[in-house]
């Protein structure tokens, strides 16, 4: 488990994370959202002892990474998949950590083979790809087959096949009762790999909370209805305490606040006939765009995004 006691790290007088407090547990994917500038990689870096606090508490297993007397063994991390030195080898990078660790050369070739770099092991660090380099950095965060992990964009890089693993198989370390901790600016990507969310913003905490529940409050989600008086059945769902109002396209209302059971049955009690009752569901970057609006440090004009239809 990870846990933040109302950790705060300033830089002068800017507060680059402030009075963050959480606890990363473990048998779930744990995805790190957050504008750039937000506080995220410092946050990480504290977690594993390369920034100290101004104040408060990052530990790991309760106990700060300075005092844990095998970190390999106890928390793996991919913070930057250049980190090695060009001159090494994949597997004498490997194994170098290794022997430090206390940990066996058979652990080198396994790890290895795990992240897909078997047979370029003996080639050096400085002519990968940035997806190898990746592969490279999770076998890195592998090598002490450690309980606790962190993972910083770790598909930078990689092609489609290469993303689809690293989901599944950071899905697998979880499902293996690991505390997984993992931060992307990839929306897509986070909704299907992650179980639980926290989004940072300015260096404060927005939201702690499982994904469904982040998507789920946000005011994309609405519902489209059709039916033979409008006006009748908008009077009614207000009445209820609905949001019901023309739908932008016509001919139709636009509802949020409510399920797609409360309209049919609201309809029914009246006696209209329903001709469509749709949902139009959020996606995790739109809930993210909400949470996130009042933190954006660097903004560009954007465009208006719709939520895609799923009907029922």
């Amino acid at each position: 488990m990870i846990t933040l006691n109302g950790v705060t790290k300033r830089y002068g007088d800017k507060a680059a994370v402030n009075d963050l407090s959480l606890e990363i547990k473990p048998g779930k994917v744990t995805g790190f959202l957050g504008p750039n500038g937000a506080g995220k990689s410092t946050t990480m870096r504290m977690i594993l002892g390369l920034d100290e606090p101004t104040s408060g508490q990052a530990l790991i297993n309760g106990k700060p990474y300075s005092a844990l007397r095998h970190p390999l063994s106890e928390v793996g991390a991919l913070l930057d998949a250049k980190a090695g030195h060009p001159g090494r080898t994949a597997y004498h990078h490997l194994l170098g950590l290794a022997r430090s660790n206390g940990i066996s050369a058979k652990r080198v070739t396994e790890v290895l083979d795990v992240v897909g770099l078997g047979e370029v092991k003996n080639k050096r660090i400085g002519s990968f790809s940035l997806g190898m380099g990746q592969r490279l950095g999770i076998a890195v965060a592998l090598i002490g087959d450690p309980k606790v992990l962190l993972f910083d964009e770790p598909v930078n890089g990689l092609d489609p096949d290469g993303v689809r693993w690293v989901r599944e198989f950071i899905r697998s370390l979880a499902a293996e009762g690991r505390t997984v901790f993992v931060s992307s600016h990839l929306m897509s990507e986070m909704q299907d790999t992650a179980d639980h969310l926290v989004v940072i913003g300015r260096g404060k905490l927005i939201a702690d909370a499982p994904i469904e529940e982040v998507i789920s409050g946000s005011s994309m989600n609405s519902m489209k209805v059709v039916t033979t008086d409008l006006d009748v059945l908008q009077k009614e769902l207000v009445r209820t305490g609905l949001d019901a109002k023309e739908h932008p396209e016509g001919n139709a209302l636009l509802v949020t606040g409510g399920s797609l059971e409360d309209i049919g049955s609201t309809a029914h009690r009246l006696g209209l006939p329903i001709f469509e009752l749709s949902q139009r569901n959020a996606s995790l970057e739109q809930a993210y765009m909400e949470l996130t609006a009042a933190s954006v440090e660097y903004e560009a004009a954007g465009i208006t995004q719709q939520p895609s239809d799923a009907k029922r």
